[in-house]
């Protein structure tokens, strides 16, 4: 009895903390801070933290960077990854690919505006590993902020 109860214990603790990686769904992402700043998502095994230049008034290239770490925050190694980025932005549509810089981060460079309207599909392979996606909004939320603050009539400002 005490086995089975031992057992049944042991399956709903597996159960509850599994269900707990389940939790960090986008809107967990979104209610807290990055560590380089930008907007993280959960695919598989991996959190894709995607940074894109946040003051680029009108579409022209700039850099795309995206870290790679564990549920836990821990770097994983980016080395033979591979990943691509479409940013639609509008009728505007534009693909960059993503190549390993440091140990966890991938670069590449496109040409897009930081709007809220901007959107994005990722794909990412790891090295010996199957494919991983994510969508991103990377300024939605930004701008929401900035929205309510002229509404409590705060005003932006840009440093």
């Amino acid at each position: 009895m005490k086995l089975l109860r031992w057992m049944l214990t042991a399956c709903a603790v597996v159960t509850l903390s599994s269900g707990l990686a389940v939790a960090h769904d986008d809107k967990y992402f979104d209610s807290i801070k990055s560590p380089h700043g930008g907007q993280t998502r959960m695919a598989g095994v991996y959190h894709f933290e995607l940074v894109l230049v946040a003051d680029s008034k009108v579409a022209k290239e700039n850099a795309v960077v995206l870290y790679v770490t564990d549920h836990a925050g821990k770097a994983i190694s980016a080395k033979g990854a591979s990943a691509s980025l479409v940013l639609v932005q509008g009728a505007n549509k534009v693909s960059v690919n993503l190549s390993p810089d440091t140990e966890n981060r991938l670069v590449g460079k496109a040409t897009y505006a930081s709007a809220a309207n901007l959107k994005g599909a990722l794909t990412v392979i790891m090295e010996n590993k199957p494919a991983e996606q994510a969508r991103f909004t990377p300024f939605a939320k930004a701008k929401a902020k900035e929205t309510k603050k002229e509404e409590a009539g705060e005003h932006a400002h840009h440093h």
